[in-house]
C-alpha cells in the first residue's frame, strides 16, 4: 500500500476555513446549496423581526429576544455548513501551496537549428521545442526523453526521496516539469505549451477552486431540494391550521420549525463530502481529474489488471536456457545473447546477463550493421536480422510458430512440452528462433506479489470481478492467475484486445477500471469508466487516463476503488442520519407549537421539554451544532471494511439510521437542561 501524506488540519487551515465560511455568506455563493439558502433567507427574516418585531403582526411585538435568539441561532448554523465546506477546501488549497512552491522560475536550453544551445526562460517554450537538460537542472516543462538517459528527482510531486531513471524510447520517457536532474544529461522535446504542465493541472484540481458536482452529488441534490419544497409547503399551510384551532403560530417559529425539518445536516456536509473523497485519493498520491471519476470508483464492477508489474513483480528475469531435442545449450544460449544485445527491456538485459554468468560473451563489434527489431505488441516478437540475412526471432510460443511455418520450418515435437512445463511454474516462456528452426525456450521467471491473493479476495467479497490481461500464453496466464486468486484472465492479449474486454463488461452495464502506462494504452484507459495511468508512463496514457498514479504503482487502483466506495458509503451513511434527526425534532417542535391550544398534544412530549420556548431553541441549537461535530467523519470517511453492497447498507442503517434516531433525543434533552435556567433569567 503506498504510504499516505499526513495533511493534519493546522491552525492556518483552520484560520483559512473561519474566513472563507463569512465569504461564502454572500447569497450568489450560497444560492448553489439551496437547503443552506433557505436557512440563511430564514436568517435574514428573523434579523427584520429581530429590529422590528411587530412589522408581520401586532401580537408578536414582545417576541424581540425570542426572535434575536432564533436569529442567531440561524447564522451559526449557516456558518457551520460553510466552515465544513471551506475546511474541506483549504485542505486541498494547502496542498496545491505546497505545490506552488515547486513551480520556479526556471532557466531552459532549448537547441537552435545549427545544433548550439541558448538559455531562455522556461515560459517562452513551445511544443515541440527541443532542449538539452544537464546535471542538477531543473526540466522546464512536461516533455518526453528522445536521447540519452538520466536519473531524474521526482519529489517535488510525487513526494518519493529515490530518483527514476528515465530513457529515450520505451514506457519511461515521460518527464515532469519542476522535476531536476540528478545524474547525466537528457534531450527532452517539449510536448506542452506554457501554464499546461502537469505540474499545473495538479494545482488546478487539488485547489478544487472549480469542483463541479458529480452525477451522485447532483442526484442527491435534487433529492434535498425536493424534500426541502415538500416540507415549506408543509409549514405554509400550519399557519391557516394554527388560525383555525385559534393559535397564533409567530413567523420565527415557523422559520425554526421549516429548518428543523429540511435535511440540513446533509444539505451543509454534502460539498465537504464530495471535495474530501478527492483530497483522500490525493493522499495516496492520485491525482484525479475529476470527482466523477472518484464517484465512479465506488460504483466499480470490473477492474482489469495486468499481469506484469501488477499481479507480479514485473522483472521477469532470464533464469534458464532449455534447447529443444537436437540442439545444445551453447547454440540456444549463443542466439538468445545475440538477439538481445540491443533490447534495452528488462528482459532482454537479463538474458545478455545469463549468458555472461554461463559464460558467454558475445563480440558486439560483429554486429554493428545488423538490425534489431524492438517488441512489438501486434507481432509479439523483438529480435534481430544478421548480415548475413539470418533472422534471429523470441517471442511468445504461438507467434514464433507462425514465424517459423512461414519460413516454412518444422516445429519440434517437445516444443509445446518445455513450452508448458515453463507454463506450470509461473514463469513466462520465450521460445527462440532462427530462420525455420526452433532452438528452445528461454525461460523467463516471475513471481506473484506476496499479499495480493488476500486483497483480491477483499476485491471478490465487494462483488467485483478481477480481469487479468498478459501477453503470456494461456498456460501461464491461468497458472498466475490460480495463484493470485484472480476471477479471469485473457492470455496472449493485445491492445485490442483489452479495448474489447472493456467494452464487453460496459454492455452488460458494468463500470470498469483500469491501469496502464504505454501508448498501446491509451485507448483502454479513455475507454475504461476509470482509467489509472503511471506517472512513469507514457503522455498518451496520462493524457486518455482520468486519474494518474504519482507513485507508478499499478497496484493502486486497489486502493482508489476502496476509496470510492468508502466516499459513497459516507454520503448514504451521512444522508441517512441527517433524515433520522428529523423524527425526533418532530417530537420535540410540532407538540411546543400546539400544546396550548391542544391539550392533548403533550402526550407526543416524549423527551419532557422544560417549554415550548426552549423545545424549539433546543431543537434548532442540536440541528445547528450536529454539523461541525460530523465534520470529522465527512473529511475522514466512514470507516470502511471490504463487504457485499446489502450487508453494507444493513450496516449503516443500523450505526447511522439507529444512531441518528437516538443522537436527537439524548442532545436535545440534554441542551433543554443546559438552557432552561438561563432563558428563564432572560425572560424569555
Amino acid at each position: 500500500m503506498s504510504k499516505q501524506k499526513s495533511k493534519s488540519i493546522d491552525s492556518t487551515i483552520l484560520k483559512q476555513a473561519f474566513i472563507e465560511a463569512f465569504r461564502k455568506l454572500n447569497p450568489k455563493i450560497l444560492m448553489k446549496n439551496p437547503v443552506i439558502f433557505i436557512v440563511e433567507v430564514g436568517f435574514f427574516l428573523t434579523l427584520l423581526l429581530s429590529i422590528k418585531p411587530d412589522i408581520f403582526s401586532e401580537k408578536e411585538a414582545n417576541l424581540r429576544l425570542f426572535n434575536i435568539i432564533i436569529c442567531l441561532i440561524l447564522f451559526v448554523t449557516v456558518l457551520f455548513a460553510n466552515f465544513a465546506e471551506a475546511i474541506a477546501e483549504g485542505r486541498g488549497k494547502a496542498q496545491a501551496d505546497s505545490l506552488k512552491k515547486t513551480r520556479k522560475s526556471t532557466v531552459a536550453n532549448p537547441l537552435k537549428e545549427d545544433g548550439t544551445t541558448v538559455q531562455v526562460d522556461a515560459s517562452s517554450l513551445k511544443k515541440g521545442d527541443i532542449v538539452i537538460v544537464n546535471t542538477g537542472e531543473i526540466i522546464p516543462n512536461d516533455g518526453v526523453v528522445i536521447e540519452g538517459i538520466a536519473s531524474v528527482d521526482e519529489s517535488a510531486i510525487t513526494g518519493e526521496s529515490a530518483p527514476v531513471v528515465k530513457e529515450a524510447g520505451g514506457d519511461f520517457s515521460a518527464v515532469t516539469g519542476g522535476t531536476h536532474v540528478v545524474s547525466d544529461k537528457i534531450k527532452i522535446e517539449i510536448s506542452v505549451s506554457a501554464g499546461e504542465s502537469f505540474l499545473d493541472k495538479m494545482i488546478n484540481l487539488v485547489e478544487g477552486a472549480e469542483r463541479k458536482k458529480t452525477p451522485n452529488e447532483i442526484a442527491l441534490n435534487t433529492l434535498l431540494v425536493g424534500l426541502t419544497l415538500i416540507f415549506l409547503v408543509v409549514i405554509v399551510t400550519l399557519l391557516p391550521m394554527g388560525l383555525y384551532v385559534g393559535i397564533h403560530l409567530p413567523l420565527s417559529t415557523l422559520i425554526a420549525l421549516l429548518v428543523c425539518l429540511i435535511p440540513t445536516t446533509i444539505g451543509g456536509l454534502l460539498s465537504a463530502i464530495g471535495i474530501a473523497g478527492m483530497d483522500r485519493v490525493n493522499k495516496f498520491n492520485v491525482i484525479a481529474m475529476s470527482g466523477k471519476a472518484v464517484e465512479n470508483c465506488g460504483d466499480i464492477n470490473t477492474i482489469i489488471l495486468d499481469k506484469t508489474g501488477t499481479v507480479t513483480f514485473g522483472n521477469r528475469l532470464a533464469s534458464e536456457f532449455i534447447p529443444v531435442e537436437g540442439v545444445t545449450s551453447e547454440e540456444i544460449m549463443e542466439y538468445s545473447v545475440i538477439s538481445s544485445l540491443k533490447d534495452l527491456t528488462p528482459e532482454g538485459r537479463s538474458i545478455v546477463e545469463l549468458g555472461k554468468r554461463l559464460g558467454y560473451i558475445a563480440d558486439e563489434s560483429k554486429y554493428t550493421k545488423a538490425e534489431f527489431l524492438e517488441f512489438s505488441a501486434q507481432t509479439k516478437t523483438s529480435g534481430v536480422n544478421l548480415e548475413d540475412g539470418r533472422k534471429i526471432r523470441k517471442g511468445s510460443g504461438s507467434s514464433i510458430k507462425k514465424f517459423v511455418e512461414n519460413e516454412n520450418g518444422v516445429i519440434p515435437r517437445d516444443l509445446d512440452e518445455k513450452v508448458d512445463r515453463v507454463s506450470r511454474l509461473g514463469g513466462t516462456p520465450l521460445v527462440l528462433a532462427v530462420d525455420n528452426r526452433v532452438l528452445g525456450v528461454i525461460y523467463l521467471k516471475d513471481t506473484v506479489k506476496p499479499g495480493l491473493k488476500e486483497r483480491f479476495d477483499n476485491i471478490r467479497r465487494m462483488g467485483i470481478k478481477t480481469i487479468m490481461c498478459t501477453g503470456d500464453n494461456a498456460l501461464t496466464a491461468e497458472t498466475i492467475a490460480k495463484e493470485a486468486g484472480i476471477d479471469e484472465f485473457v492470455a496472449e492479449c493485445t491492445p485490442e484486445n483489452k479495448i474489447e474486454v472493456i467494452r464487453r463488461e460496459q454492455e452488460q452495464g458494468k463500470l470498469v477500471a483500469m491501469t496502464g502506462d504505454g501508448t498501446n494504452d491509451a485507448p483502454a484507459l479513455a475507454q475504461a469508466d476509470v482509467g489509472i495511468a503511471m506517472n512513469s508512463g507514457t503522455i498518451a496514457a496520462k493524457e486518455a487516463a482520468n486519474m494518474v498514479d504519482l507513485d507508478s504503482d499499478p497496484t493502486k487502483i486497489l486502493e482508489v476503488v476502496e476509496i470510492g466506495k468508502q466516499l459513497l458509503i459516507t454520503r448514504g451513511a451521512l444522508t441517512t442520519f441527517s433524515i433520522a434527526n428529523d423524527i425526533a425534532k418532530y417530537f420535540a417542535i410540532i407538540p411546543a407549537i400546539f400544546i396550548i391550544a391542544i391539550p392533548q398534544m403533550e402526550i407526543l412530549n416524549i423527551m419532557k421539554l422544560s417549554s415550548p420556548t426552549t423545545a424549539i431553541i433546543s431543537t434548532l441549537i442540536f440541528n445547528a451544532i450536529i454539523i461541525p461535530l460530523l465534520v470529522p467523519i465527512a473529511l475522514r470517511g466512514v470507516a470502511y471494511k471490504p463487504m457485499k453492497a446489502e450487508l453494507m447498507l444493513l450496516k449503516n442503517l443500523a450505526i447511522y439510521g439507529i444512531g441518528g434516531l437516538i443522537a436527537p433525543f439524548i442532545g436535545i434533552k440534554l441542551i433543554d437542561i443546559i438552557i432552561t435556567p438561563i432563558l428563564r433569567v432572560l425572560g424569555v
